[in-house]
C-alpha cells in the first residue's frame, strides 16, 4: 500500500506534488519538536553569518522546502528519463562540464542537500555516464525503489562502503565522473573520515574523501544542484566549478568544500535541508576539541 502511493505521488504533476510536499513540510514542523528546533538552529548559524536571526517566514519557507523534498523523490525515483528532462529550464552554466571534458578531465559532480539533489543526479546522468555514492534508506521498502529510480541513464550506483570508494576512484581513473553529497556526516563507525571544520560559523564534521579522490587523480571538481522553481515550475541547475584546486592539508581542503557548499546554499537559502543534523557528532568520531571551537 505505502508502495503504491509512493508511486502515485509520483505520477502527480510537480505542481500538485509540491503543494502536498509543502503540507507535509509543514505538518512535520508541527508534530516534530526535534525537527523544529534542528531546523531553526541551522537557520538561525545561517542568518548569523549576516549578523540576522531567522524570522518566522524563513522557518516557514524552510519547512515547506523540505516536505517539496520528501514529495518530490516519488518523481525523482518512478517517473520516465523523458519526463524529468521536461521538467528542466534551459541551463547556462552546462558549459563548465563541456570545458572540463574537452579538456579530457574527469568530473567529480558535488551536490549538497539543497534543492533536489536526486533530480539534480538524473540531470547529469541523462547527459554523461555518472557513478554515484549512496546509502541505503532506512525504510527498507523504499531501497528498491530508490536503487532502480538512480540506477538509469547513464548512472551507476556505488555503496558508501570501502568497496564503493575504490569503485570511485577507479571510474575517475578511467576518466569517469561520479556524484558525491560533501555535507553528509561520515559515518566514522564505518570507517568514514573526516575533521571537523568551519561550516556556518561553527564546526562540523566534513569528509576529507572528496579532496583525497581529487587530488589522487586529478579530477575536475563542479558543485551543482537544481533549485526548484515557484509554483511547481519545474527545476534550473546550476554548475559552478572549484574556484582552486584542494590544499593537502585535510583540514584546510574540509574547510574549502564546506566553503563551496555555503556559496551554493546563498543562491537559495530556503531550500537547503536545514532539519538535517549536519553539526552532530558521528557514532565513533572523536570529539571537537576546544581549539576546534569557532
Amino acid at each position: 500500500m505505502v508502495t503504491l502511493l509512493f508511486r502515485l505521488f509520483g505520477r502527480l504533476p510537480l505542481a500538485l506534488n509540491h503543494r502536498i510536499g509543502g503540507f507535509v513540510g509543514w505538518l512535520a514542523a508541527v508534530v516534530s519538536s526535534r525537527h523544529r528546533r534542528t531546523t531553526r538552529e541551522n537557520l538561525n548559524r545561517y542568518a548569523a553569518m549576516t549578523d540576522g536571526v531567522a524570522d518566522d517566514a524563513m522557518l516557514a519557507a524552510a519547512f515547506r522546502e523540505q516536505g517539496k523534498g520528501l514529495t518530490e523523490l516519488a518523481i525523482a525515483w518512478t517517473a520516465s528519463i523523458e519526463r524529468l528532462n521536461r521538467l528542466f529550464v534551459p541551463c547556462d552554466s552546462w558549459h563548465h562540464v563541456e570545458a572540463s571534458k574537452q579538456a579530457g578531465k574527469s568530473i567529480i559532480f558535488v551536490s549538497p542537500h539543497l534543492g533536489c539533489f536526486d533530480i539534480a543526479g538524473r540531470y547529469v546522468a541523462s547527459r554523461l555516464p555518472l557513478t554515484a555514492l549512496y546509502r541505503p534508506p532506512k525504510q527498507r521498502w523504499l531501497q528498491p525503489i530508490m536503487e532502480s529510480g538512480r540506477a538509469r541513464g547513464g548512472a551507476v550506483t556505488a555503496p558508501a562502503d570501502a568497496s564503493g570508494v575504490r569503485a570511485l576512484l577507479k571510474t575517475l581513473k578511467q576518466q569517469g565522473n561520479i556524484m558525491i553529497l560533501p555535507d553528509q556526516v561520515p559515518a566514522a563507525e564505518r570507517g568514514g573520515e573526516g575533521v571537523w571544520a568551519p561550516f556556518l560559523g561553527d564546526r562540523a564534521y566534513t569528509m576529507t574523501l572528496l579532496p583525497r579522490l581529487a587530488n589522487t587523480s586529478q579530477s575536475a571538481v563542479i558543485f551543482f544542484f537544481a533549485e526548484r522553481l515557484p509554483h511547481g515550475r519545474g527545476y534550473r541547475m546550476h554548475f559552478v566549478p572549484m574556484n582552486a584546486p584542494f590544499a593537502e592539508d585535510k583540514l584546510a581542503a574540509a574547510t574549502q568544500t564546506n566553503d563551496m557548499v555555503k556559496h551554493l546554499i546563498d543562491m537559495a537559502p530556503a531550500q537547503y535541508l536545514w532539519g538535517y543534523n549536519r553539526f552532530k557528532q558521528p557514532a565513533g568520531a572523536p570529539p571537537a576539541s576546544a581549539s576546534d571551537k569557532v
